[in-house]
């Protein structure tokens, strides 16, 4: 069965560089399976008619399941600081391993999640993906419920948790193809930022949930429990609400493509700069406060400690649209220009005051550095779309032809292969304060070098980009 959402228009075969008129009418097919033929989010016509109903419901959905995703992703970061006091002896070298491997799990997934949605449909991989979810969070119920389970174990349930960070690359291609050129900086940033606020609600709602009716010890199996209904809720939404688009083909050959493509190692490293900072403060800002404020860190609630550590990535998280959007209006090149500016500023005043131990200045520069991050993620993100864009113009192919699908297909493809290069740096942050510490017995060190490598990025940002080139057709970027 089909059904037409636009006058019907019969497909002939046209030469490579044959242009549809933009407001051509479009025939949208749906098959069985929520699969649906014809899509075009360029066509301001059926943009305006349908098409913007049909991807903001796809993305209200999509954004639901990779929340889930973030939060069983980094639940690890608050059960870490959580497990002494229901009587597991960690060293610290241990407690940052648990709270890294989850990213360096996640960003290896990263890689396969990118071509499952060309190979499965975006709305059955997110019903499969959703579902891996329920593993780790059943499994790190079980075994946080027994002080005496050996310290493998448990790295071992927090590297299947990793699950939940792949969820980010394939939502991301998914997304791409549904919204037209002019608003994929929002959509990506609400989609991204949707899914960055998992770490700040799992950290905010861990602690409270394992409290109650507690009694003399945490409840702390509760911190895997309490996500499985809204799991079950994700994976039901992504089946009845979702959509599969034909069109969304990202191919191995497009993906081997888009490795060859130099701006995709520069993006690359762009991204661990802003995301890989992201997530990496976000998932050891709990032990960084218990480490340096013992006595400031928490909020009693009860018997328990509600750790301040949210806010970090919740901060950052409501900016990342932001910087999507601003990187819209005035490229984002300059925007990410602007973030790292401040993400060096922030971290070396953060250096600076340390000295003080004063809990408000630190979290208020945590907080600053936090907010330039989400900024950045959303400008860079936005900036990958334009460079493909641009490098299509800058070699003369003309909107709709063979070469420019080629490269739009390109360009989702590394969409996800960036997203999980840029994850390593959730597992760089962690393991370079961890190494700072082990050396020098303290984290100046380790943001001393935040502060080189922010500097190093702004830079590489303002030559490549900034700069008009011809190999991007002098676009502004």
């Amino acid at each position: 069965m089909t059904t037409t959402d636009t006058p019907s228009m019969t497909d002939t075969a046209a030469p490579s560089r044959t242009i549809a008129p933009a407001d051509a009418p479009v025939t949208l097919t749906h098959r069985p399976g929520r699969w649906i033929d014809g899509w075009n989010a360029e066509n301001p016509t059926f943009w305006a008619a349908s098409g913007r109903a049909i991807a903001r419901r796809n993305l209200g959905w999509s954004i639901f399941a990779e929340f889930l995703g973030f939060i069983i992703w980094q639940l690890w970061s608050i059960v870490v600081v959580m497990l002494p006091a229901a009587g597991f002896q960690l060293t610290s070298s241990e407690s940052f391993w648990l709270i890294s491997l989850p990213s360096l799990v996640g960003a290896t997934l990263r890689f396969p999640y990118t071509f499952m949605v060309a190979i499965f449909g975006g709305r059955n991989w997110t019903i499969v993906s959703a579902a891996l979810l329920l593993i780790p969070a059943t499994l790190l119920g079980i075994v946080v419920s027994n002080p005496e389970t050996p310290f493998g174990v448990l790295l071992l349930v927090a590297a299947l948790g990793g699950v939940g960070g792949g969820n980010f690359a394939s939502s991301m291609a998914n997304i791409t193809y549904f919204f037209p050129q002019k608003e994929k900086g929002w959509a990506l940033g609400l989609n991204a930022a949707g899914g960055n606020l998992g770490t700040s609600v799992a950290q905010f709602a861990v602690p409270i949930a394992v409290t109650i009716g507690a009694g003399a010890t945490l409840n702390i199996s509760l911190a895997g429990w309490m996500w499985i209904p809204l799991i079950l809720l994700a994976i039901f939404g992504a089946w009845r609400y979702m959509d599969n688009l034909s069109s969304a083909k990202a191919d191995f050959g497009s993906s081997a493509a888009a490795l060859r493509e130099p701006h995709l190692w520069v993006m690359a490293l762009l991204y661990i700069g802003t995301f890989g900072s992201f997530i990496g403060f976000a998932s050891v800002f709990p032990k960084l406060i218990a480490d340096q404020f013992p006595e400031f860190s928490t909020i009693q609630v009860g018997q328990a400690a509600v750790s301040l550590a949210f806010l970090g990535a919740l901060v950052g998280s409501l900016a990342r649209p932001y910087g999507g959007r601003l990187a819209d209006r005035f490229g984002g090149a300059r925007v990410t220009v602007c973030a790292f500016s401040v993400m060096a500023l922030g971290a070396l005043a953060l250096v600076w005051t340390l000295p003080m131990h004063n809990f408000v200045v630190f979290l208020a520069c945590f907080l600053v550095l936090f907010a330039a991050t989400g900024m950045g993620n959303g400008s860079t993100y936005r900036m990958i779309p334009s460079i493909f864009a641009a490098r299509s113009q800058a070699r003369g192919y003309a909107p709709g032809t063979a070469e420019a699908t080629k490269m739009i297909r390109k360009a989702a493809a590394a969409l996800g292969l960036i997203s999980a290069i840029g994850a390593y740096g959730g597992f760089l942050v962690p393991q370079v304060l961890n190494a700072s510490q082990l050396a020098t017995g303290g984290y100046q060190a380790a943001f001393y070098g935040f502060v080189a490598a922010y500097v190093g990025l702004l830079l590489l940002t303002v030559f490549v980009y900034v700069i008009p080139r011809a190999s991007l057709a002098k676009q502004r970027i």
